[in-house]
């Protein structure tokens, strides 16, 4: 734990409650109140909070279980006998400043949810923000019901990764002088303590996990992966038979056993565990002991079992069924950008395969990069290309006349004289072997919509990215560029997956397939790609629409802040007082 850093000189709490009377009644601050203080109760503002909220029930949420609260639940339970010899209170929150765990008599209501949007500053969300222990003392908080209140908030992390997990608060009556805040040790002694715990929950959860895997593993030669979401253990045979989307297929499955069993009950059945000589064998029930799988290439099948640790879903043990040395073959398309397996998708190529089995014309439609081009050339092998917004129709006017198939590209960019010579050769010869793709765009002119007319009756629309994201898992397969010698090839998080899967993709698969070439080309990291390696815009993920009414109020209260400072952003975020980054997400987040 970090110790806070006060500044040397601070303005009294009289000082202070004067000031924050001042700024609830729209009045100028004074000299001398820290610009960070002044800047927390602009963004509790700025967030619609109300500084006169009264009683729980305004605020009532329920907490949410996790595994941070099981883990900290002994902890807690010894300290919290000590809470009620004083007016002190301890509370546990999650990364999301969610209350977990409250208890003791301190002063002030509890509030189930300390995020600034919620309640205004306060120790907890200063401690998230800061990565550091922080206190808040009485009128720098924005609720009325904590002007009486002294808080000091420390962070709690993961113990092998440093993610930030939650906070813990001690709060107690306002304390009369600054300085190091009187709850302080029992704040970082506890969150040390929960931060131990889930240390040794997580080393031997491994260790349950690793022993099943080595358990199924027995003879050498079988095929058997162990996965919880985090770690993947496989055996030189799986790794020989398994494919990259059938490792993810079971390791989707692995995260939701663990996701939907949750804590398990013990019965009949009895997931793999320790010999006598360590912890007892976990047990499920019977009927949910372990699950038949088929991998996507379909002829391979793996019986997943779920692994227990401690009453709880830790991870599962696969085996495949034997199916020798032979590796196992993506089932994916010649053409990387027609991979997919989505009805939609489906659908699209089947009708097209359909009727390009006649010699006819056929109009193939639908949004840039949706693979047009691609599925016309399988469609027709030997067709004449032409691109519209490269050169005009000529001679291959001729070759169409003579039955050689043609395939125009984006016909929106026709000449209109060329438009014109599509329109009289289709009067006079409907059945030539004619190809065109057409992406919708401005409302097309009268020549060019007597094209579409004519083609109408033998078209195929194509689906877009964002109506088919089932595909995408496929698609990362099928657009990565082949792996150097001794190179492993390129794999995904689920976590980023999760990300690709919800971005609209306006580009459709050539935006991601640009995506996935660069990341193979440039990244010079190992192991799978994880969703802070994507682009900002993927990463994030589009803004939740339509805009609720508290976005709409933010929305116009940065654009009134954008034009009163002439469009400088830095400028108008600190007249809200929030960051400049904070300013940027939310444009982005309206624009989406």
């Amino acid at each position: 734990m970090t110790t806070a850093e006060l500044p040397s000189v601070r303005p009294t709490l009289a000082s202070l409650r004067r000031a924050r009377e001042l700024f609830l009644l729209g009045r100028q601050v004074p000299d001398g109140v820290p610009e960070e203080i002044v800047a927390a109760w602009k963004r509790a503002r700025f967030f619609g909070v109300r500084h006169d909220v009264a009683g729980e029930s305004q605020l009532t949420r329920g907490a949410p279980e996790s595994a941070l609260l099981t883990a900290a639940r002994p902890v807690l339970d010894r300290v919290a006998p000590t809470l009620g010899t004083g007016r002190t209170s301890l509370v546990l929150t999650d990364h999301r400043l969610r209350v977990l765990w409250a208890g003791g008599l301190g002063p002030g209501d509890p509030c189930p949810d300390l995020s600034e949007q919620v309640v205004g500053h306060n120790s907890a969300a200063l401690a998230l923000h800061t990565h550091r222990r922080a206190e808040v003392h009485g009128p720098e908080h924005f609720l009325d019901l904590w002007q009486d209140v002294s808080a000091v908030s420390v962070p709690v992390r993961a113990p092998e990764t440093g993610q930030l997990l939650g906070t813990l608060t001690v709060a107690c009556a306002l304390c009369t002088e600054y300085g190091p805040h009187p709850g302080a040790p029992l704040a970082e002694a506890t969150a040390s303590a929960v931060e131990a715990e889930l240390l040794a929950r997580s080393r031997a959860a491994e260790r349950v996990l690793l022993d099943a895997y080595l358990r199924a593993v027995g003879e050498q030669g079988r095929a058997v992966v162990a996965l919880d979401g985090r770690s993947r253990l496989v055996s030189e045979t799986a790794g020989e038979v398994l494919s990259p989307e059938g490792l993810e297929a079971l390791e989707r499955a692995a995260v939701g056993l663990i996701r939907d069993l949750g804590d398990a009950t013990p019965g009949s059945g009895t997931a793999a565990g320790r010999d006598a000589d360590g912890p007892r064998a976990a047990t499920l029930p019977a009927a949910a002991s372990s699950y038949r799988i088929r991998l996507p290439d379909g002829s391979t099948a793996a019986t997943l079992t779920p692994v227990l640790h401690q009453g709880s879903v830790v991870g599962a043990v696969g085996v495949l069924d034997p199916v020798g040395h032979t590796a196992v073959t993506s089932a994916v398309p010649n053409v990387a950008g027609l991979a997919g397996r989505s009805v939609p998708w489906r659908h699209a190529v089947a009708r097209a395969a359909e009727l390009a089995r006649s010699s006819e014309p056929l109009l193939l439609v639908g949004e840039r990069g949706t693979g047009k081009t691609s599925l016309a050339r399988e469609l027709v092998a030997d067709a004449l290309v032409v691109d519209a917004a490269e050169s005009e129709l000529a001679a291959e006017v001729d070759e169409l006349v003579n039955g050689r198939p043609l395939l125009i590209r984006h016909v929106e960019r026709l000449a209109q004289a060329d438009t014109a010579t599509l329109n009289t050769l289709l009067d006079e010869h409907p059945g030539v072997p004619l190809l065109v793709t057409y992406t919708p765009g401005t409302a097309p002119g009268p020549c060019l919509q007597r094209l579409l007319d004519t083609l109408a009756a033998r078209s195929v629309t194509l689906p877009s990215l964002r109506e088919r994201p089932d595909d995408i898992r496929e698609l990362l397969t099928a657009l990565a560029p082949r792996p150097e010698p001794g190179r492993p090839p390129l794999t995904w998080t689920l976590d980023a997956v999760r990300a690709l899967e919800q971005h609209p993709w306006p580009g459709n698969v050539t935006e991601l397939a640009h995506l996935v070439r660069a990341l193979a080309e440039h990244r010079r990291t190992t192991g799978p790609v994880g969703r802070a390696e994507l682009p900002d815009p993927v990463r994030e993920g589009p803004a939740p629409r339509p805009l609720s009414p508290m976005e709409h109020a933010e929305r116009a209260a940065i654009l009134d802040a954008l034009r009163l400072n002439g469009g400088n952003k830095a400028r108008a975020a600190a007249s809200l007082g929030i960051a400049r980054a904070t300013l940027y997400r939310k444009l982005r987040g309206y624009r989406g």
